[in-house]
């Protein structure tokens, strides 16, 4: 075998183990998603939906939910910040790592006591939802958001549009249906397992978030290396 047909064989496996990463990954931010919608009645990870409520909240005169609203978009800021610094910092098996800590972050909101603290479990939801993309920022090059699918749906669009006039450059943007796929159908598991469970849904978006911690725990060191942008260093003065 030649080292170019090798090299196109190891990019044609990372591609296809990110591509299931990413759709299992996902598909749990989906779950949580939607239970963390129903549960609370605000978005958990859709920060351009709770910027426009609570600005038209902060019109309208409920400073409160302005207020609560606001506060979540710095909840999720941590919760992406946190998720960078649990792969870069705790091990090299970063996904599993990150993982780990969502399922932790979702348990723990499984048993704060809902009907009392309905906030303190909301802003643990949306912690969880932001270190989720700590998980994979990339395949290949390409940009990858797990619970931003408002941006896959974007490349993906543009993608068609440059395939229409001709644009026959590698057709990547196809993979963005990925992280919408997965979100989708975990958004339609965790609606009708809340309809059914309740709050204890959570607990099976947890387990569930840990099952694929443990599996990715089985992915080559190099390659949970691969997923993630590296840490470029400050350069020192002369």
């Amino acid at each position: 075998m030649t080292r170019a047909r090798r090299r196109i064989l190891i990019r044609r496996r990372r591609t296809i183990t990110g591509l299931g990463l990413v759709a299992a990954i996902s598909f749990v931010a989906g779950m949580a998603d939607a239970v963390g919608l129903l549960l609370s009645g605000d978005f958990v990870s859709f920060m351009t939906g709770n910027t426009t409520r609570a600005a038209l909240a902060f019109a309208g005169g409920d400073y409160s939910h302005a207020v609560v609203l606001f506060l979540a978009l710095w909840v999720f800021i941590a919760g992406n910040a946190l998720g960078i610094v649990l792969a870069h910092t705790v091990s090299a098996k970063r996904t599993f790592v990150v993982l780990t800590g969502v399922a932790i972050v979702l348990a723990l909101a499984s048993i704060v006591p809902g009907e009392t603290y309905p906030r303190l479990q909301f802003y643990l939801i949306v912690l969880s939802m932001g270190m989720i993309n700590a998980t994979v920022e990339h395949i290949e090059g390409l940009p990858i958001g797990l619970t931003y699918v408002t941006g896959a749906l974007s490349r993906f669009g543009r993608g068609i549009g440059r395939w229409l006039i001709g644009d026959r450059n590698p057709t990547g943007w196809v993979i963005q249906t990925v992280p919408w796929t997965g979100m989708a159908c975990g958004a339609i598991t965790g609606a009708f397992l809340t309809k059914y469970a309740g709050s204890d849904a959570l607990w099976a978006v947890s387990l569930l978030a840990l099952v694929v911690a443990l599996a990715t725990a089985l992915l080559p060191r190099p390659l949970q290396l691969h997923f993630q942008q590296p840490i470029v260093p400050a350069r020192r003065r002369a």
